[in-house]
């Protein structure tokens, strides 16, 4: 790990192995704000209005990864990031612990490690309840994307009636999603999304998302998260572990922990994201991403 400036902060956080690095602001935040190959494009979206900025009391976008809390609400889910972080390193993984927030009682953590062989890195986000009674919540993840790009999430496993009567793929929609918006693909196997920075409305939807991952194609290489899912477990949105959401600027792919009471004095709630990064081309056809990158995912699962 180095400290470094980047983007108007002077006090960064860089976690490099041969291949990646990852960045992580902590004059506000905390934030990762770039993840790419060395050299190469940040595949997450930088905010450029916001850069260098601390302090005050609005709200601002940033860009990167953060952490919320779900289910989603104004001001509460909205309270702003813009504090020095402090942070710790024990030589494998980084801990960053945002002050508590005055309006929820609720303290942020993120633990990141990045694997020193390949393209991994770890994410821990916790929830911490400093209130004197117990709160429900949920972890939010939220990973903003650079444009230009498409999103790739898994439909559930095709079964033939009527061997299988239950329903298996929930979808939520919102007010303003729009499924003839010309940037959805409705496949068989895999709904994506494409980044148009020439749309003019937001899109978004939300699903169960069994398999746990979702992906985002751009400029020839590939961010894939994978994060777990509990058939037990009730969460956000309608039943939401997996969310996606695009403007003009940017697109979100968003996963969710389940809700969950949190004790009063210090309980938490954790969730787990993995990162990987890869050089690939993915086509838009189901074929070509059953060939390039269903391989990819189930080598994944080995390493988390």
């Amino acid at each position: 790990m180095d400290t470094i400036s980047y983007g108007g902060w002077k006090r960064c956080l860089v976690l490099k192995n041969r291949a990646v690095e990852l960045v992580v602001i902590t004059d506000v935040g905390p934030r990762v704000i770039r993840f790419g190959f060395i050299g190469g494009q940040n595949l997450f979206k930088e905010f450029r209005q916001d850069r260098g900025k601390t302090g005050g009391r609005k709200w601002r976008a940033y860009g990167g990864h953060r952490l919320w809390h779900a289910p989603e609400a104004f001001p509460r889910t909205y309270f702003p990031d813009n504090a020095p972080v402090p942070y710790e390193w024990n030589g494998k993984t980084l801990t960053l612990r945002q002050e508590t927030e005055t309006t929820t009682g609720i303290r942020k953590e993120m633990k990141i490690s990045l694997n020193q062989k390949n393209n991994h890195a770890a994410i821990l986000h916790r929830l911490i309840n400093t209130n004197p009674w117990d709160i429900e919540a949920a972890p939010w993840c939220l990973t903003v994307m650079r444009e230009g790009g498409r999103a790739i999430f898994p439909q559930e496993p095709y079964r033939p009636h009527p061997e299988y009567l239950l329903p298996a793929r929930p979808l939520v929609l919102w007010h303003y999603t729009d499924m003839k918006d010309p940037r959805w693909i409705w496949g068989t196997k895999y709904i994506q999304l494409r980044q148009d920075p020439n749309a003019r409305t937001k899109q978004k939807i939300g699903m169960r998302n069994t398999p746990g991952w979702a992906a985002y194609h751009v400029n020839g290489e590939v961010f894939l998260k994978r994060f777990a899912f509990d058939p037990a477990a009730v969460y956000p949105d309608f039943g939401c572990n997996a969310e996606v959401y695009t403007d003009p600027d940017m697109l979100e792919m968003e996963s969710l922990g389940p809700y969950t009471k949190i004790p009063a004095d210090g309980g938490y709630v954790e969730h787990v994201e993995h990162w990987y990064l890869f050089k690939k081309d993915l086509a838009e056809e189901e074929e070509s991403l059953d060939k390039n990158l269903f391989p990819l995912i189930e080598r994944m699962k080995g390493e988390e």
